[in-house]
């Protein structure tokens, strides 16, 4: 196990990701406290580490609330030694036909949820010199595609930020990683359900071969903070991402095909 610290706070630790490493970390014997809005999912969580997980919830998307959930989290356990924010969305749908609501939400809970959440803790780890940071980025902020224009953007900003960041302190003891992983078994991916693009319908039919799962994504990302790395890409991501940077073209054929080049033209939606 990667975590040298006692306390660690996961966001979206109801399901998925954030389930899986609040598992990790409290089977090492850490004190986790676990975040998300899902209060069912939050005690299915807990049930299974009952000493050492606790749980709070919180709209991450709300920058007072995360300022007083990691003080209460202080308070309650002594001071946060790691952050994994997985917290997370993922809107569906054209983007001429999902709306400005939906964009703004998706934006709202996974960059700048990950902004606020990353705002909180930060001051008191530079001041101990101390603390891991794991952000949640996504392949789909590089390799870009219709239907998910919405989740895209968001998980470029978040990529974007999370790079910056780790160049910024890397003069400090910090310990911070970006995670750029494929499609996941988690969740996540059947919140899209009515809008779902045949792209992510051919996987989810398929998930057992085509998706990685949060216990790879897991010991992947202990792995790679322990060996320094600070921007991982399991799975195929670091080959889609090669390829997107060289043949920018090539790959949006590839997707519109995936996706049977369903786009908007003249006005109309074209299946």
């Amino acid at each position: 196990m990667a975590f040298h610290g006692k306390v660690a706070l996961v966001t979206g630790g109801g399901s998925g990701m954030g389930r899986e490493s609040a598992w990790r970390l409290a089977a090492a014997g850490a004190t986790v406290a676990i975040v998300d809005m899902n209060e069912a999912g939050l005690d299915e969580t807990r049930a299974r580490y009952p000493e050492r997980i606790h749980c709070y919830r919180c709209d991450v998307r709300d920058v007072e609330r995360c300022a007083e959930l990691v003080e209460a989290v202080r308070k309650a356990h002594g001071p946060i030694d790691r952050l994994t924010h997985a917290a997370g969305v993922m809107p569906t749908g054209l983007l001429a036909e999902v709306g400005a609501e939906s964009i703004n939400r998706g934006m709202a809970i996974n960059y700048f949820g990950t902004v606020n959440m990353v705002s909180a803790v930060l001051p008191d780890m530079l001041a101990r010199n101390r603390g891991d940071i794991i952000l949640f980025g996504s392949m789909a902020g590089d390799v870009l595609t219709n239907h998910l224009g919405a989740y895209c953007a968001s998980k470029a900003a978040v990529n974007a930020y999370g790079e910056i960041l780790i160049h910024e302190l890397e003069r400090t003891d910090l310990r911070v990683l970006l995670v750029c992983p494929p499609m996941v078994n988690t969740p996540l991916v059947e919140q899209g359900a009515e809008t779902r693009p045949p792209s992510v319908q051919y996987a989810l039919e398929r998930r057992d071969s085509q998706m990685l799962t949060p216990e790879f994504m897991v010991q992947a990302i202990e792995q790679a903070i322990e060996k320094g790395v600070r921007i991982v890409r399991p799975g195929n991501a670091k080959v889609m991402v090669w390829l997107r940077r060289h043949f920018p073209g090539l790959v949006w054929k590839i997707i519109k095909l995936a996706n049977k080049d369903r786009s908007v033209g003249q006005g109309q939606t074209a299946a």
